[in-house]
């Protein structure tokens, strides 16, 4: 049943299951049954080895450790471990009083994690993470909900690191362009000037950036995110007390009086230095000709889940010292490396979860399948920009990944135009690029999603279900924005036109937002 209408069946009945019952893992667990059974035709025997397969392939890849998810994991072992070691030194502590002094509201705690979303754009993992620690202790203070925290964390990663040229999502696409470009004898882009000149027409990013800030100066509370956001502000409960919330310390840790601002700072710019170094490194270290070398070509061939990994352990070599230096008990330190490894487990069991079903949904060819349905239609090709970002948004939905969507859509888009009108090429390739993120947003079993959920200390669901109205808006005015691209040919007229959305959407609903305060 590979590539055909029944591989679309696995994903859909996880994501339906996830939004019915709220069980992240039992609904991912139904959705790997129902894929391995699809695979081997419902085969008892034969379907419990495709899932047993699948769970070796997380660790196991080629005959060799799939270093991508084992660094990953550690990566977020270690995080923990951070979190818990700045807690007990009192970093957090610390942090959140200066902060008090600086950040005296509601809005401008949002604002402060949202610009730091924008700041840190090397890696969207690393961004979710990082920025979900700094901004925790601001906006717990002035009583931001995490699902509202989670949610301008995701907006903010994927969205800047897809546009941005010199990070782990733009040398990758800009390696595909470059292939893309060679193989329909395209000579007036150059890869990097083909990503550059995409930019403006990725309208889905500027959409969801400007949505971003306006929730956050408007109050603009949509659906069960008014919910979260009524408990915080009138509770101060940041999170659903019924709830299990991830990458949180749950035991109350001692908390040193000697701790300063610097014991969070400087792991964290630990961290981010570490990590970027690293990238540098393993990015210059892979690429054999030297005599070519540019900043580019060191990310496209980077390490990003080794370089997360290098940079966690300087960050926790950091934080280590900065503890023992402030006489701190030493006797505290197995403690926060117990709490710090289990407040990171059930991000990772849904991590691992995801990882099967990504793999199986893979297996059965969903997203060629999907790719295929365009291929064969006779499409106007005033409509190829807003199918594609539709496509793209519906495959990465499915499949839970933007990566995998960019590497079957991105092909597809050349081949389309290419046999029809190659000038129709940035655009088809845009849209494909602004879908998949749009996909990522609004799928719970990407990993994107779960690693925000986790940075910001959210209920994974919550997050996901506060999430979405603000995704589907802004990706309903995108859409409209590559619909009048494609009948008008004008990138800049769609652009106008989807600003001209964000702004009545805006004013509607900050209105709405006095209203009701």
């Amino acid at each position: 049943m590979s590539g055909t209408i029944f591989s679309i069946i696995p994903p859909i009945i996880a994501i339906l299951m996830v939004i019915l019952t709220r069980r992240v893992l039992l609904s991912l667990g139904v959705g790997i049954v129902s894929a391995a059974l699809l695979l081997k035709n419902f085969s008892i025997t034969e379907s419990g080895m495709v899932i047993l397969r699948a769970i070796q392939g997380v660790f196991i890849s080629d005959g060799e450790l799939n270093t991508w998810n084992v660094y990953i994991i550690f990566f977020l072992l270690i995080l923990g471990i951070v979190t818990a070691l700045i807690s007990i030194s009192g970093g957090s502590r610390a942090f959140g009083e200066w902060a008090k002094k600086r950040v005296k509201t509601r809005a401008g705690a949002q604002l402060t994690a949202a610009l730091l979303g924008i700041l840190i754009f090397i890696d969207d993992y690393f961004n979710a993470l990082a920025v979900g620690q700094v901004s925790r202790p601001i906006t717990d203070r002035q009583k931001v909900s995490r699902a509202k925290l989670a949610y301008i964390i995701d907006s903010t990663s994927a969205p800047v690191c897809v546009i941005s040229p010199v990070s782990s999502w733009g040398a990758y696409i800009i390696a595909m362009i470059a292939t893309i470009l060679t193989t329909h004898g395209v000579t007036e882009f150059t890869p990097l000037g083909a990503f550059m000149t995409m930019i403006p027409m990725n309208y889905y990013v500027f959409a969801a950036l400007v949505l971003v800030f306006a929730v956050a100066v408007f109050n603009i509370n949509i659906g069960s995110m008014k919910v979260h956001e009524d408990r915080a502000f009138e509770t101060g409960q940041v999170v659903d007390p019924s709830k299990e919330a991830l990458g949180e310390v749950k035991e109350d840790l001692p908390t040193s009086e000697k701790g300063s601002i610097g014991n969070l700072v400087w792991p964290i710019l630990a961290l981010i230095i570490g990590t970027v170094a690293s990238m540098l490194y393993t990015g210059y270290n892979a690429i054999e000709d030297k005599a070519g070398v540019t900043i580019f070509t060191i990310f496209e061939n980077t390490d990003v889940s080794a370089s997360l990994l290098y940079g966690g352990l300087f960050g926790l070599a950091i934080t280590i010292i900065l503890f023992l230096v402030k006489r701190i008990q030493v006797r505290y330190i197995p403690l926060a490396v117990k709490e710090g490894i289990k407040s990171m487990l059930p991000a990772i069991y849904i991590l691992f979860f995801a990882w099967v079903i990504v793999d199986l949904i893979g297996q059965l060819s969903t997203g060629e399948y999907l790719a295929g349905i365009v291929e064969k239609s006779n499409l106007d090709l005033s409509y190829l920009p807003v199918v594609m970002f539709v496509l793209a948004a519906f495959m990465a939905f499915a499949t839970g990944t933007s990566w995998g969507t960019f590497g079957i859509m991105l092909p597809i888009a050349g081949e389309i135009t290419a046999a029809t009108d190659i000038n129709m090429l940035l655009p088809a390739m845009a849209a494909v690029l602004a879908g998949s993120v749009l996909g990522d947003h609004c799928s719970p079993i990407s990993d994107t999603t779960i690693l925000s959920s986790t940075g910001a200390g959210s209920h994974h669901i919550d997050h996901v279900m506060t999430q979405l109205p603000y995704a589907l808006i802004g990706g309903g005015i995108a859409a409209i924005g590559y619909l009048v691209l494609g009948v008008t040919g004008s990138s800049l007229v769609g652009f106008i036109t989807i600003i001209i959305l964000l702004v009545v959407f805006i004013v509607i609903f900050s209105r709405k937002a006095k209203l009701q305060v």
